[in-house]
């Protein structure tokens, strides 16, 4: 019986992959990226701040 499938150890994903990525780059042709918006830079900035009147509260109360 002759083996039709092929070798067993030759799996090469890079096929796979590339086609994954040309269909990933292609995209949608009426989508646009878009900026990254700044919410989440806001959100950081505001707890960082909260954080830092909180500790210092801490620190004032401990003092006191």
């Amino acid at each position: 019986m002759a083996n039709t499938q092929g070798p067993q150890g030759n799996y090469d994903p890079a096929g796979s992959t590339q086609m994954f990525r040309a269909f990933v780059d292609e995209g949608p042709q009426g989508r646009q990226q878009q900026p990254a918006s700044s919410g989440p830079r806001v959100g950081l900035i505001i707890g960082v701040v909260v954080a830092v009147v909180v500790v210092a509260a801490v620190a004032w109360l401990a003092l006191k």
